[in-house]
């Protein structure tokens, strides 16, 4: 059986946005960004939505927002892509990594004060699959021992935590809009924060270190003038991309019940299964479904993981 690397919901809306960005000739950030970061902000509800390059062009800049620096210590699960641990180096921090539940493959959230140390800085929980880490838990100690929380939220767009909407409960949420994502465009990300000092220094650093709102000196509105106040980076996103997640976060809650259905048929269809253990859940805590991660029980099986593998794929 041949399955594709993915395959995004894209439809004449989104293409017909793209096609009117084009057609405006205003290709980069611009107005279109603005309007896809209220819109997510909206949906959030968050008090700020900064919209950036990638996922991990957003855990990078709130790594840089939150004052992490050489020697500083960034807690990070185990199981996580290799941007969350590189953001970190970007930093000349100190990746600290931690275990993760066995069941959820989350942050273990029971074992967290066992990794700080008077150097840690942050602790970044990654919401992996799109299952909330628990955030009670992590945010008690973070509050209590002084450090920042820099979700990834790569894989959770739209999540839930007990009635609470995943973007607004750490300092810092971070988004991807991957091509593989629940809201793809391509290439993009987003940050949420509750802060406002905060967010208009992630605006700046996005685009050089620029003051906020600097794409608007080239139109009528704006002026030829601007400060460059600190050194940023090249993260800002495109009115291309905006305008595709424009119309995917009109239609992310129905792809979302989609994903939520598969992911009960396979429930249902691996129900009984002695090789197959499915992905964990938690009360009060609602998946995205980015992912319907599988353990293998190889205690029931007469291959090993690798061989599994292979033989999915003759299939």
């Amino acid at each position: 059986m041949n399955i594709p690397f993915h395959r995004p919901h894209i439809t004449e809306a989104e293409i017909e946005a793209v096609a009117a960005v084009l057609r405006s000739g205003w290709l980069t950030m611009g107005p279109k960004t603005v309007e896809f970061e209220e819109s997510f902000r909206v949906r959030i509800g968050s008090a700020h939505a900064i919209a950036v390059s990638s996922a991990t062009a957003a855990l990078h800049l709130a790594l840089v927002a939150a004052g992490i620096g050489e020697g500083d210590e960034v807690i990070v699960p185990a199981m996580t892509f290799a941007s969350s641990a590189e953001v970190v180096r970007y930093q000349n921090a100190v990746v600290v990594m931690a275990d993760i539940e066995r069941d959820t493959h989350l942050l273990d959230a029971g074992r967290l004060e066992e990794k700080i140390t008077p150097r840690t800085r942050a602790v970044m929980p990654v919401h992996y699959g799109g299952l909330p880490c628990d955030m009670d838990r992590i945010m008690d100690i973070a509050r209590r021992r002084g450090i920042a929380v820099i979700e990834d939220a790569a894989h959770s767009l739209p999540a839930d935590y007990h009635g609470k909407t995943v973007g607004i409960i750490g300092d810092f949420t971070c988004f991807s809009f991957y091509a593989t994502k629940t809201l793809a465009v391509g290439e993009g990300g987003m940050i949420t924060t509750e802060n406002a000092d905060w967010a208009e220094r992630l605006r700046s650093l996005r685009l050089h270190g620029i003051g906020k709102d600097a794409w608007k000196r080239y139109s009528a509105e704006g002026s030829w003038a601007y400060d460059v106040t600190e050194i940023g980076y090249k993260y800002n996103m495109t009115d291309i991309s905006a305008a595709i997640g424009v119309e995917q976060l009109k239609k992310l809650d129905w792809m979302n019940e989609r994903r939520a259905a598969v992911a009960s048929a396979y429930d249902a269809a691996f129900a009984g299964a002695d090789a197959l253990v499915p992905y964990g859940k938690r009360e009060g805590r609602s998946s995205a479904w980015h992912l319907y991660p599988l353990r293998l029980n190889l205690d029931a099986l007469s291959i090993d993981r690798a061989r599994f593998i292979v033989e999915l794929k003759e299939r």
